[in-house]
């Protein structure tokens, strides 16, 4: 792993553990997507992240604050001091994202808002004629609910190309392995019959991410979802697709252990 998904890695593992809670599977799942998001493909400015002409990222996945955080710090919306704080009453940075971050669009907690939300937006966003994006980041068990099925249903009816939906789909869900809980595939089909434009790819290779990206800002026809087929705690053996550190932070040994790991690369 490059340097900087690895520094990540264990910034999101750093914040967790002196929390002492959070959610380290489905942060760590996301590194490589969302990194590689904000260093080349949207437009923003850390000083006025409330610019009319920014790229919109909606984070539905709200639980993955930690690697949320960690990404919006590195690109200096606000100091990295913040993140020894995680968690703590008062704080700037709470569990779940919450829009008095800088950075943040929309508070989000409880799964299925993020993409009828981003369908507003990016129905607002064509109606004034304006050229930014909207990003709405989801997790795939996330798509076990309705409302998920009401907003893909109304970014085909309305064919809203400034929208792409990035699914961290990593397998693995709060209880187990999301084919167990409730199966959503065949996703790819799905998403097609509802008049989406899918791109599978590889969530943890950078040249996989870019390309899907450089795809979606070129086009101008219908909503876009890139499948991103990623492993839940990466980068750490024992929380590798184990559903047991969904949210949980590990104790002394463990965290010693995952901060190991990363630095060898395993």
């Amino acid at each position: 792993m490059d340097n900087i998904y690895i520094k990540l890695r264990k910034e999101i593992l750093t914040t967790i553990y002196n929390a002492k809670s959070g959610h380290p599977g489905g942060s760590l799942s996301g590194v490589e997507l969302l990194y590689t998001l904000y260093d080349k493909f949207i437009k923003f400015d850390p000083k006025n992240p409330n610019s009319e002409n920014r790229d919109r990222v909606i984070i539905s996945k709200g639980h993955a604050s930690p690697l949320v955080y960690s990404i919006l710090s590195e690109f200096n919306f606000f100091p990295k001091k913040e993140l020894h704080n995680f968690r703590k009453f008062g704080a700037l940075l709470q569990g779940h994202v919450s829009k008095s971050v800088p950075g943040v669009e929309l508070s989000t907690g409880s799964l299925g808002q993020g993409l009828s939300y981003s369908c507003g937006v990016a129905i607002g966003g064509i109606l004034k004629k304006s050229d930014f994006k909207v990003f709405c980041y989801m997790g795939d068990g996330e798509l076990q609910e309705g409302s998920v099925w009401e907003s893909i249903m109304t970014a085909g009816d309305r064919n809203l190309h400034n929208l792409c939906a990035i699914i961290d789909s990593n397998k693995v869900q709060e209880n187990g392995f999301v084919k167990d809980i409730k199966n959503i595939e065949p996703l790819k089909d799905k998403f097609q019959a509802f008049g989406w434009k899918v791109l599978e790819i590889d969530g943890h290779n950078v040249k996989d991410i870019s390309l899907a990206y450089q795809t979606f800002l070129k086009n101008k026809e219908k909503p876009i979802v890139i499948i991103a087929n990623t492993i839940k705690g990466k980068g750490v053996s024992f929380m590798e697709l184990n559903s047991s550190w969904h949210g949980k932070a590990p104790n002394e040994e463990e965290y010693n252990r995952a901060i190991a790991e990363l630095e060898v690369g395993v």
